[in-house]
């Protein structure tokens, strides 16, 4: 891994390393002037596109496992979930053996894992109205808590990693969480924060014991959504997002629990900063929506995430220069200048004009004090993409 403070990493999936290889694939990332690879170690149910793939250009992963072999007598009552293709092949080894000179980052899903979820309602977020959210893991439940901390520390200590990325350490938004969301009615920013807010038992009692009584805030967003819910009423994204600003204004203990929220996210991640060896970076990606400000809905802040953790990696994933541009800076604005930085960028369609303004956001990103580039992901591009990010690199590394 780069020792300059010009990092250049990659995204890759378990799958595609074994479908490829090891070899081809690491010195395709060598080719294009990648220094280190971020690989899946724990993830999530998808439908994937794969544009290069060998075996298949279609595929399902399976949900909730983890792409190591872990050592199960390090967990508690929630234990990881292996892959069956981790019985054919340990790629983190493999990656080790066949290419010494790259970097390797665990890149760790944390808290989205619907088949834990299912194995453990009882540990899940849940509605104001009660029901379970079930691809959520509580940040707030003991249990949960002691299975991430134990599932960072044993990929690290397992594996000798540079670093960690750690994906969703907190609350799952309303949206993006499982695999076949479906209604029919229109949603809006007011209803879907309200509605993927967590009042679980382990929440409520949790809160309560920081001294924020969460309960009476239940019952109000149980009551507004209620009364919307029976209502045939519209709202248009700036009403609705005015409807919830003038509800965290008009009710104060909406700012404590929310801010509760946040410091249980950042308490986590210096629980697993405590626990993980210090020669393993702790980095965390604050969030996956967009604009990076919405991270407050997952119980991210920005600010104290950056205290707990050794680095952020951002997701740069914007359509133009200029709204990567201002995204940056509102993270900045929130960190400090003496936080560190890295930033993820996906270098094809949607972003950045299809690719092809990919080296173009170098100056941004030095502009904003970044240390690291990155890219999203190797599996999902079309192979052309690589020359947008060899381009980036190429910039990344000039004086």
């Amino acid at each position: 891994m780069s020792t300059s403070g010009k990092s250049r990493a990659v995204y890759v999936y378990a799958w595609d390393l074994a479908d490829e290889g090891v070899e081809q694939v690491a010195g395709r990332l060598r080719d294009i002037g990648a220094d280190t690879v971020a690989l899946a170690t724990a993830y999530h149910a998808g439908k994937f596109i794969r544009p290069h793939g060998r075996s298949g250009k279609v595929l399902f992963p399976e949900d909730g496992t983890i792409y190591f072999r872990h050592r199960p007598e390090r967990y508690g009552l929630i234990k990881p979930q292996r892959a069956a293709l981790v019985e054919e092949i340990d790629v983190l080894a493999e990656l080790a053996r066949r290419a010494p000179d790259l970097g390797r980052v665990g890149w760790t899903v944390c808290c989205h894992n619907s088949r834990l979820g299912l194995m453990h309602p009882e540990m899940v977020a849940r509605t104001c109205f009660g029901d379970p959210l079930i691809y959520s893991l509580n940040p707030a439940h003991p249990e949960v808590r002691a299975y991430v901390v134990a599932l960072c520390r044993d990929v690290a200590e397992l594996y000798e990693l540079d670093a960690l990325a750690l994906e969703t350490p907190g609350w799952l938004p309303w949206e993006h969480g499982y695999h076949h969301e479906f209604q029919l009615l229109p949603l809006n920013e007011w209803l879907t924060v309200l509605l993927g807010l967590d009042f679980s038992d382990a929440t409520l009692a949790a809160a309560r014991a920081a001294g924020v009584d969460a309960a009476p805030l239940k019952a109000r967003a149980a009551s507004a959504l209620s009364d919307w819910l029976g209502r045939d009423v519209q709202l248009e994204p700036d009403r609705a997002r005015d409807w919830l600003l003038a509800e965290l204004v008009a009710v104060p203990e909406w700012v404590a629990f929310l801010s509760w929220r946040c410091q249980t996210v950042a308490e986590l991640l210096a629980e697993i900063r405590a626990a993980v060896p210090r020669r393993t970076e702790v980095r965390v990606i604050p969030s996956v929506q967009r604009p990076s400000a919405r991270g407050w809905t997952e119980g991210s802040d920005l600010a104290r995430l950056s205290r707990a953790c050794d680095c952020l990696e951002v997701c740069g994933y914007e359509p133009t220069l200029a709204m990567l541009e201002a995204d940056l800076a509102q993270v900045r604005l929130h960190i400090g200048a003496a936080a560190r930085l890295n930033v993820i960028l996906r270098p094809a369609y949607p972003d950045l004009g299809s690719g092809r303004d990919t080296a173009a956001a170098v100056p941004i990103l030095r502009a904003a004090g970044a240390e690291g580039l990155a890219f999203y992901n190797y599996g999902h591009w079309r192979l052309p993409a690589l020359e947008h990010v060899r381009a980036a690199f190429a910039a990344w590394m000039a004086p």
